[in-house]
């Protein structure tokens, strides 16, 4: 009876029927226990049923994302190990071809000088934008599928807030939407069972149907995303016109206050 249960799942991200488990996050995000002193950090990975078309034929998103995101600068310690163990691999393997992929044009090495006549070398550029939010959707249709046994029908929007812009609206607001969520996040658990490595807080579903979530990856990459469903229609909102009318606004968010224009 199990076995004809597993045969009759549909994929996360699809109507197809599923052929296998697909990690959420993908597993390559979690270091393997060599690289990291021999602890284990892939207990109790999240998995749904996929299809072979969003599990298999996606592995090399899966390994963009991890190259996206292990490196980035403010990273906890399992990040950087990470970095400098399977990430290096990987770069080395491919002959440092596979960034190519992964930072866009124009980009540069840079040296960082840290505290205590340390150094680091970081890659300097613009991330493959589209294709980050493309591997973000797919995660948080996994997770939204982990959480309430069902496929996500709706848009996906979401703030990766490790990806900074320069002065002005969109940076004012990335920044609004970071202490919000951070506000209400105070208080709520967090899910996952390698917190340094990854977890999620998942905001209770609002009056119209909304779900936002907030995912954390090795303690620096934030991504703040909400759930839209396919039914529901979002009113306009008045604080927007105002805001790409010219006026002057001021938002607050606890003791902060966001000014726009």
């Amino acid at each position: 009876m199990a076995n004809d249960t597993q045969l009759e799942e549909t994929c996360y991200m699809c109507s197809a029927l599923a052929v296998s488990r697909e990690h959420v996050p993908p597993k390559c995000l979690f270091p393997e226990s060599k690289d990291i002193g021999g602890l284990n950090l892939r207990k109790e990975l999240i998995t749904v049923p996929s299809c072979a078309a969003h599990n298999a034929a996606k592995s090399c998103d899966d390994e963009f994302l991890m190259m996206s995101l292990a490196g980035i600068v403010g990273n906890n310690s399992i990040g950087y190990r990470h970095w400098t163990g399977k990430v290096d691999r990987a770069l080395r393997r491919s002959s440092y071809r596979v960034l190519n992929s992964t930072v866009l044009k124009p980009r540069r090495i840079e040296r960082l000088v840290l505290d205590g006549n340390l150094f680091m070398d970081v890659i300097w550029g613009t991330p493959d934008v589209a294709r980050l939010y493309k591997c973000f959707e797919h995660m948080l249709r996994g997770l939204y599928f982990h959480d309430f046994g069902r496929r996500f029908e709706g848009e996906v929007r979401l703030i990766p807030g490790f990806i900074k812009h320069e002065p002005g609206h969109a940076h004012t607001w990335q920044k609004l939407v970071e202490a919000r969520y951070r506000y209400e996040a105070d208080s709520m658990p967090r899910t996952g069972g390698n917190p340094e490595v990854f977890y999620y807080q998942r905001f209770p579903t609002d009056e119209r149907g909304l779900i936002a979530y907030r995912l954390c990856l090795y303690g620096g990459v934030d991504v703040y995303a909400c759930l839209i469903p396919a039914a529901v229609r979002m009113p306009g909102s008045l604080v927007a016109e105002l805001i790409s009318g010219g006026m002057k606004t001021v938002i607050t968010v606890g003791e902060k206050a966001f000014t726009f224009n």
